[in-house]
């Protein structure tokens, strides 16, 4: 087991991004539906990250984040960051969005800890946001 490595989180850690065209946001939307951390046998998949569009920026933030900003309790590690940042390098390699500083999109998640379903496959799995932007 990986020992847990807290990570100290301010709202300036959430990873910036540029849309490469302005309807790209519901396609990032729906696609971050389809990427997380995969229970095989219950076949279903639990959302690793969202997109955020705040005050005319966007972001892709794990979802342990979005906690954070609204000030509840989270325990954000290393990896969940790694992760975050390998979905917004696909992402950037699928020509969805552009990340502001790609250095900060640093360290990244080996591509075993995510899984991606295929859009043909998404009725076949139950997707599990762990968190809903706009709901209370």
């Amino acid at each position: 087991m990986e020992e847990s490595n807290l990570i100290e989180w301010t709202p300036n850690s959430m990873l910036e991004v540029t849309l490469n065209e302005p309807d790209d946001f519901l396609k990032i939307r729906e696609t971050l539906t389809r990427i997380g951390v995969a229970s095989r046998k219950e076949r279903k998949l639990y959302q690793s990250c969202h997109i955020l569009h705040k005050q005319g920026r966007y972001f892709i933030v794990h979802f342990k984040e979005l906690f954070l900003l609204d000030g509840k309790k989270s325990n954000l590690e290393e990896n969940d960051v790694a992760r975050r940042n390998t979905i917004a390098v696909l992402m950037s390699d699928w020509g969805l969005l552009s990340i502001e500083n790609r250095d900060a999109a640093q360290p990244l998640a080996p591509m075993r800890q995510i899984k991606i379903i295929p859009y043909k496959e998404k009725n076949d799995w139950e997707l599990c946001p762990k968190y809903n932007i706009g709901n209370k």
